[in-house]
């Protein structure tokens, strides 16, 4: 686009277009962090989706440092919830002003997998917040001499969290006293849990007992345990409870005869595997035998495998029941690409980012489906590597999938320009990573944001 940012100019500009820009702008994946830096310096509405964007952006550590230098509290707030960000450029939020910020800092430090930086829990643990106190004792890392510091320590519920088998014995008898009369219920709780005995293992129940107890869970368990033997366990299959005979019905022992003839419900949504699914649904056997089941469970577990034989694969994708199928989409890397593109044309609980991820989902050709009745098809056309601009120009103009087209980085430049002053595709031509820098700054000057450094 040449130098068209320093001379390009939308007319007037309305706060209301203003705010689709600097939205577009947040989304922009190729928003340099010069911008980046401008943009941090806006005040956010409050509420559960102010700084959604940076939880999704990726940040290099210039910019990671940024964030975590904004003035704006929910910047900082969601640097803390990225797991990518370098732990030692975070660990800055220990001293933040913001006391939310260093709580939040304090329960996730270590979440991620993430390394602690060296003194970051102790300046924690030190914290005159006391939940930010009582967030450092769940930290194993925590030193015993700071966690006995804490057990001394004039809040109830941080009391509490220090109290360790690992530091109960390094505290002074006059504190454990102290602490085994503690006024707070929570820290006599703590202390109990220390000081009980291991409990004795249960005594083991007869097969028999198991089958006839009167609580419809036993019986649960017990018409699922592998252990009680199949005739036994086939007494339940006319148990008046439906979660009986459900679970009597996935044991692996049984023959297909057996299986249909156990009057078992299917119930509503998501149901977890069997265990002998999990386990060993990696050996091919195991899965043909769940997928050549009659039993739709049994065919809907299998269809969760990461990778599957080739002809449980097609056995699979043919299979009645659609949440087979959908199960196989979303979760096995061999789920054939007819397939995939069927089920994201008619389900509308797969985002586009499904099938962008999705190994078998080809591209080329794709741009077949650009008049295609199913919008989500014409939206997928917009992923053929091999349409040029004519598509996508043509795409943008049609208003099911035009916030996407005018995303395209191969929208024509004119084009693009023309739709940054339009209200209804200002923020998606914002969103275009072909626009360049500086157009993005002339947005953000004609947005009244503060300009940056020199750029």
């Amino acid at each position: 686009m040449g130098d068209v940012g320093g001379t390009w100019d939308p007319g007037e500009c309305s706060d209301e277009c203003a705010q689709e820009w600097l939205a577009g702008l947040r989304a922009n994946p190729a928003l340099p962090n010069s911008a980046l830096a401008r943009l941090l310096t806006v005040e956010e509405s409050p509420g559960p989706a102010s700084s959604e964007w940076l939880k999704w952006r990726t940040l290099d550590a210039e910019a990671a440092r940024m964030v975590v230098a904004s003035p704006q509290i929910g910047h900082r707030l969601r640097a803390v919830e990225k797991p990518e960000l370098d732990v030692d450029v975070l660990s800055c939020l220990a001293h933040d002003a913001e006391p939310r910020v260093r709580f939040v800092y304090a329960v996730l430090a270590g979440d991620f997998g993430r390394r602690i930086p060296e003194g970051v829990l102790e300046i924690l643990a030190g914290d005159d917040q006391a939940r930010v106190r009582r967030a450092a004792t769940d930290h194993r890392g925590l030193p015993l001499t700071v966690r006995a510091r804490l057990a001394r320590d004039e809040n109830a519920s941080v009391r509490a969290g220090a109290l360790t088998p690992e530091v109960w014995p390094l505290l002074d008898a006059d504190l454990r006293e102290a602490l085994c009369a503690d006024p707070d219920p929570a820290v006599r709780e703590a202390v109990d849990r220390l000081l009980a005995p291991e409990p004795e293992p249960a005594p083991r129940i007869a097969p028999e007992l198991r089958v006839t107890d009167p609580d419809p869970y036993v019986r649960r368990a017990a018409a699922g345990d592998p252990h009680v033997p199949t005739a036994l366990a086939l007494r339940l299959a006319d148990d008046p409870d439906d979660g009986v005979r459900l679970a009597l019905s996935l044991r692996e022992d049984l023959a297909e005869e057996q299986r249909t003839a156990v009057a078992y419900v299917v119930p509503d949504g998501y149901h977890t595997p069997p265990r002998w699914v999990e386990e060993r649904g990696h050996e091919p056997e195991v899965a043909r035998r769940a997928a050549a089941s009659g039993h739709v469970l049994l065919r809907r577990s299998i269809a969760m495998r990461h990778r599957l034989p080739a002809d449980v694969v097609e056995l699979l994708a043919e299979d009645e029941d659609f949440f087979v199928k959908l199960t196989l989409c979303e979760h096995c890397q061999d789920a054939p690409h007819e397939l995939v593109v069927e089920m994201y044309a008619h389900w509308h609980g797969l985002k586009a980012g499904f099938l962008r991820h999705h190994p078998n989902f080809a591209r080329p050709g794709l741009a077949r489906y650009a008049d295609h009745p199913n919008p989500r098809l014409r939206h997928a056309a917009l992923d053929d590597p091999d349409g040029g601009p004519d598509l996508v120009l043509r795409l943008a103009d049609d208003p099911a999938v035009s916030a996407w087209a005018v995303q395209d980085p191969r929208l024509p430049a004119g084009e693009l320009l023309r739709r940054l002053a339009l209200r209804d595709s200002a923020r998606s031509a914002a969103a275009n990573p072909a626009l360049p820098p500086a157009v993005m700054h002339r947005l953000l000057d004609l947005a009244g944001v503060a300009a940056g450094p020199a750029r």
